[in-house]
């Protein structure tokens, strides 16, 4: 496996027109500064049973997930993007289960990007499905989930 996960992942993503540098946990410095949306890509090594909140006794599968996120608030996407490269932090939103477990995570920036048009996107391809209706997506009027898992 290269630095950026497997190569028809890549292709997915690029099916999408969504190319740009994968940034790997651990280099939040190279995290984009400024207002947008980003892709958290990360990979579980097994299923993840989910212990709170809503999600509470819903498992997700192995394999890799992408989360299409937001960041217009202070610090921009290198806060953001980079707070969920952390592995121990609070846990405040569902994603921060998935990116604490994540054996792979890495972020590709999007600035002035949209989450919503990020899935839309993705969902297009039909490499993805939407593994939990909802999942980081409670306040949005337009997506059933900015979560989805790679199907291939």
């Amino acid at each position: 496996m290269n630095a950026e996960g497997p190569p028809g992942l890549r292709k997915a993503l690029a099916g999408a027109g969504l190319t740009g540098e994968w940034i790997a946990r651990g280099e939040k410095r190279r995290l984009e500064a400024g207002k947008g949306a980003y892709l958290l890509i990360m990979r579980l090594a097994a299923p993840l049973p989910l212990a709170s909140g809503r999600f509470r006794g819903e498992t997700l599968d192995a394999g890799w997930h992408v989360y299409c996120g937001s960041a217009n608030g202070p610090g921009g996407i290198r806060a953001r993007a980079g707070r969920h490269f952390k592995r121990r932090k609070k846990r405040r939103w569902h994603i921060d289960w998935l990116t604490c477990a994540a054996d792979d995570l890495f972020a590709i920036c999007f600035p002035g990007g949209d989450e919503c048009a990020l899935a839309a996107r993705l969902m297009e391809t039909g490499a993805f499905a939407i593994p939990l209706p909802g999942f980081g997506s409670s306040d949005c009027q337009t997506c059933q989930s900015h979560l989805l898992r790679w199907i291939g």
